[in-house]
């Protein structure tokens, strides 16, 4: 099974969209998710650093600037969404990514405080 560290500077980032009020409280995360199509046009105008943002875990071991180093995407790479940040803590938990789970746990408290 892969390992994930957190993502700080990600971390970072979805702070900053909830701030800044970058975000979607009610979603559907199984149709607002990034496809693979979506994430390949969002690399052809930005960064591997940019798209790095999005995505609070990095798989120990995975090259840099491969799709396979960035996991647990919280945004549609416009703005967070809630329902991503509960998938992240949900699959997180469910394979026991303790850390990821409690870096997205927080986000979501955060999140929720904030929007009341």
């Amino acid at each position: 099974m892969a390992k994930y560290s957190v993502n700080a500077a990600a971390v970072a980032k979805a702070r900053r969209l909830i701030e800044s009020r970058q975000y979607v409280l009610n979603s559907d995360w199984g149709q607002v998710q990034p496809s693979a199509a979506e994430q390949n046009a969002f690399l052809e105008k930005h960064s591997w650093d940019e798209y790095a943002l999005w995505h609070l875990g990095l798989t120990e071991g995975a090259p840099d600037h491969t799709k396979a180093r960035y996991a647990f995407v919280y945004g549609d790479f416009r703005r967070l969404h809630r329902s991503g940040l509960i998938a992240c803590v949900y699959r997180a938990s469910e394979w026991r990514h303790k850390e990821v789970e409690l870096a997205a746990h927080d986000l979501l408290q955060y999140l929720d405080s904030v929007s009341g």
